[in-house]
């Protein structure tokens, strides 16, 4: 069985994410659709970008979310443990952030992301694995130690 997939937006990135499941839904994968479950002009990409972090974190899968600019979703989502999100806006970017960055959550803009063009990211996205070289390896254990001493820091 392929990875689950949590999929989220808001109004801006509403249409899109309505393409995006049906499309992941071919490819063979299990979506489960964290919102919006329909079009609202006053929702918050906070509340959609956490509900999908949160499914991540808590090691259930990979993450899709699409808001206008894709930049506040990631945002949202990088505030939780163990999400490596990151806005793409090309194949070649999909690519790399799995490789070398071992990225769980793709954010997508609603506003400027073709349809076509979304399909192909995500398709490397999700079929992309995550580096086994050491040097990448590395720096994404890095990366959760710098996590770890904040969340310390926090409480």
């Amino acid at each position: 069985m392929k990875k689950t997939v949590y999929i989220g937006a808001d109004h801006a990135g509403f249409p899109l994410k309505e393409q995006l499941a049906t499309y992941v839904r071919s490819l063979g994968y299990k979506v489960v659709d964290k919102g919006a479950a329909e079009l609202d002009l006053k929702d918050d990409y906070p509340d959609f970008g956490y509900a999908v972090a949160s499914a991540v974190s808590a090691g259930k899968g990979i993450g899709i979310l699409t808001c206008g600019s894709a930049q506040g979703v990631c945002m949202v989502a990088n505030k939780l443990r163990g999400v490596r999100a990151a806005a793409v806006f090309s194949i070649d970017e999909a690519r790399l952030v799995r490789e070398h960055n071992d990225a769980n959550v793709l954010c997508l803009s609603g506003w400027n992301t073709d349809p076509r063009k979304a399909k192909g990211i995500v398709k490397v996205f999700l079929e992309t694995a995550a580096s086994k070289e050491a040097r990448h390896r590395r720096r994404v254990l890095k990366i959760s130690k710098i996590e770890g001493k904040t969340m310390r820091a926090k409480k």
